[in-house]
């Protein structure tokens, strides 16, 4: 029999009330190596605890051999897993079933008309079955409120450079 995993007790209610940035949990990525010379990511990246360590690689699309990930693919891993998440918390606390809802993300590299430099742009879809549109639609809209991911693109994200000796 295995055991139950306990669920982290995270509030939706915006009561954080402090002046500077409180985290909960913090992580390093470090990516080195590669060939590429061409702007796009190739080379490896993992993770300083070990648990993520994959080759990159460009898309096949782009010209690349596709025999590893991209930056695209990981932003849509984790944009997917961050608002799955919150929007099974905010089910969860309406007392509905979070476990048949799926989030996919499609990112979408390209050019942007403005200035001519490269965007992204995501498409979250939400399958959950049978779930009234009427029910879903505010849990959603609190879903997206709460999602550091979609708070991220909505709003930018603060950001150092520095660079290491």
């Amino acid at each position: 029999m295995t055991e139950q995993i306990r669920l982290p007790d995270l509030s939706t209610d915006k009561d954080f009330d402090g002046d500077v940035f409180a985290p909960l949990y913090t992580t390093t990525v470090t990516v080195s190596g590669g060939t590429a010379s061409h702007g796009r990511a190739s080379g490896r990246a993992r993770s300083v605890d070990g648990v993520l360590d994959l080759d990159l690689r460009m898309p096949a699309e782009l010209g690349g051999d596709g025999q590893g990930t991209n930056p695209e693919q990981l932003f849509a891993a984790g944009f997917a897993a961050c608002f799955h998440g919150a929007l099974s918390l905010v089910a969860r606390q309406a007392a509905l079933d979070a476990a048949p809802i799926f989030v996919e993300a499609t990112v979408a590299f390209g050019r942007d008309p403005g200035d001519g430099g490269y965007l992204l742009r995501v498409d979250l879809v939400v399958r959950w079955p049978g779930i009234d549109p009427d029910i879903a639609a505010p849990l959603l809209r609190k879903a997206d409120s709460l999602c550091p991911y979609a708070r991220m693109v909505w709003q930018g994200a603060p950001t150092t450079i520095t660079l290491a000796s």
